[in-house]
């Protein structure tokens, strides 16, 4: 498989580009980041790190419109709907953070 590097601007599609957050939102995500941030802890489990993840997702942008939760032997993965009936729309695998031999490389 060959790897891209892309940078966030080239990555994302152009209609996101537009559209222009609220800073009550900015306000909100960086909140709840700097709070996930702050629970890291290495010594802990995939499932630790799968459950903060988790609970950044929904209190930001996506607990009220999708679906949080794990699908089969996918980690974690968010519908494109409030059930789990919906279309999955991302997919999320996790590593604990010292977890460096499954980890993506460049």
């Amino acid at each position: 498989m060959n790897l891209v590097k892309l940078q966030p601007r080239a990555a994302l599609n152009k209609a996101f580009l537009k559209i222009n957050p609220l800073r009550n939102d900015i306000e909100n995500f960086k909140t709840h980041l700097q709070n996930l941030l702050d629970k890291i802890n290495e010594a802990e489990s995939e499932e630790f790190h799968k459950n903060l993840i988790s609970d950044f997702l929904k209190h930001t942008f996506y607990g009220t419109n999708h679906f949080i939760n794990t699908k089969g032997k996918n980690d974690l993965v968010i519908h494109n709907g409030k059930d789990a009936k919906s279309n999955v729309g991302v997919i999320l695998e996790f590593k604990k953070p010292n977890n460096k031999g499954e980890m993506l490389k460049e």
